[in-house]
């Protein structure tokens, strides 16, 4: 009796749970596949968000693609909100921006984009998830992510032949608080065999015994280490020495400390060579020092020097690792301030960016984000050139606009492509950060995303 009643039960709980797995099997359908892509080339375009009437929120990774899952909206025609930072598409007779597609399991669907920036947006470089959506839909299974989920304004010079990464406050998964004294990576030179979407640039993390990307500048004194001016530099003996200076910084960003830094190629760790300034009563400020974006410039007498800039040159010394570390040979130099918009002619206030010497133009030209623009007070950013790295600086022209987001401190990539190339390659910190409150975008924010600017753009020959 007892035995027949066992398997009574047992009969009973392997029908609820073949039921279970019944029903869970019905809503464990194969996602829709959504591609967004630009109207015109057909290019995949990243960063662009697709947003319900109840609010759920889809994101198009590196390849451009959304795999969309909700099971209540199956089969239903659906109202999508298109978000995309310079790519849109046409409002309706209520002036919304959205399009109206039925997912269906399997199934395909594409949106087209209009691009509306100058600037073209070739993906993300840093962070986890590149291409988790295809992922989710069986393909580019073959990429890895680095276990990185957010870093913070890139610095680059090439240094013993390759291509050295360098970044501020990085994001982890296990915890909140990351890492916070600089996480590095290498790479080759040129990294990129295609300048278009979807891109794929792999980086080598320095990692710790756990295989997992490490701190590499670990200064003494409280609060994170951030370094700048990051450059390669021949000593006497002609061997490179890979550089910087850094600052040591309490909440809320108060820098207390300037030093300069040396890289130790054989721990790959940064190490201080001296403080150059602390805080205190009796000084207050720092004194120059050799921060942001380095270039390298011969002036007309042949003299190889160093420049340091956030976009423009505020300081130069002889392009040598002795010269550098001794105070006595930096010139300090004052930038322009603001330049004029080629636009309307109004001032355009620079806040941060870099700047190069292009081969295709034979001109120095820059790429800097703009103090309290507009429609985002630090989202938007211009194209310059000069004659000479120190300027005059002529017209400047919007490339890059966002909606309520931050995109600061970018980076020109020069290195990147031939040297008469008209492609000008640049990357910066896409955050929701000193923006009025954005929801921030999954994966994307703190992270660093790659541009691409045709120099040969009609767009831009009001500043050429």
């Amino acid at each position: 009796m007892i035995d027949s009643l066992h398997a009574i039960v047992r009969g009973l709980l392997l029908g609820l749970l073949t039921l279970a797995v019944s029903s869970r099997g019905m809503f464990a359908a194969q996602p829709c596949r959504i591609e967004i892509v630009e109207k015109g080339s057909g290019w995949p375009v990243p960063l662009v968000e697709l947003r319900t009437t109840h609010h759920a929120r889809f994101v198009s990774d590196n390849a451009g693609v959304i795999a969309f899952d909700l099971p209540e909206l199956m089969g239903r025609e659906t109202w999508f909100d298109v978000i995309g930072h310079g790519y849109e598409v046409p409002k309706d007779g209520f002036g919304s921006r959205g399009v109206r597609l039925t997912p269906e399991p399997g199934k395909t669907l594409r949106v087209e984009v209009k691009r509306t920036i100058i600037a073209k947006r070739l993906g993300r470089l840093t962070g986890g998830g590149i291409f988790a959506e295809s992922q989710k839909l069986g393909r580019a299974l073959d990429w890895r992510d680095s276990g990185i989920l957010g870093c913070d304004s890139v610095q680059n010079t090439v240094h013993r032949g390759r291509l050295f990464w360098l970044w501020g406050d990085t994001t982890i998964a296990r915890y909140p608080l990351g890492i916070f004294d600089g996480t590095s990576a290498t790479s080759p030179v040129q990294p990129l065999t295609k300048f278009e979407p979807p891109i794929r640039l792999k980086l080598d993390y320095f990692t710790d015994a756990k295989g997992m990307p490490r701190g590499i500048a670990k200064m003494p004194g409280s609060g994170p280490t951030w370094v700048t001016g990051y450059v390669s530099l021949p000593d006497k003996t002609g061997a490179p020495r890979l550089v910087g200076s850094y600052m040591k910084v309490k909440p809320p960003l108060e820098a207390y400390q300037w030093g300069l830094c040396v890289w130790n190629d054989e721990s790959a760790n940064f190490e201080s060579l001296r403080i150059l300034w602390t805080k205190s009563d009796a000084t207050p400020k720092p004194p120059p020092v050799p921060e942001g974006h380095p270039v390298f410039w011969k002036d007309e007498r042949g003299k190889e020097w160093v420049l340091f800039g956030n976009p423009l040159p505020t300081l130069r010394c002889p392009a040598s690792f002795e010269s550098w570390q001794d105070s006595s040979t930096w010139e300090v130099l004052k930038p322009q301030e603001s330049l004029g918009s080629a636009a309307d002619g109004k001032p355009v206030k620079l806040h941060s960016g870099s700047m190069a010497w292009n081969g295709f133009r034979k001109r120095w030209v820059t790429v800097f984000m703009e103090t309290f623009g507009k429609p985002s007070a630090f989202g938007e950013l211009w194209y310059a050139e000069a004659d000479t790295p120190t300027g005059p600086w002529g017209k400047a022209a919007k490339i890059l606009t966002h909606e309520n987001y931050t995109f600061y401190n970018p980076r020109l990539h020069p290195e990147f492509t031939p040297s008469d190339s008209p492609v000008l390659i640049f990357e910066g910190t896409y955050t929701m950060q000193f923006a009025d409150k954005p929801a921030p975008t999954p994966r994307y924010d703190y992270n660093q995303i790659l541009y691409r600017l045709d120099l040969d753009d009609p767009a831009l020959r009001p500043v050429q």
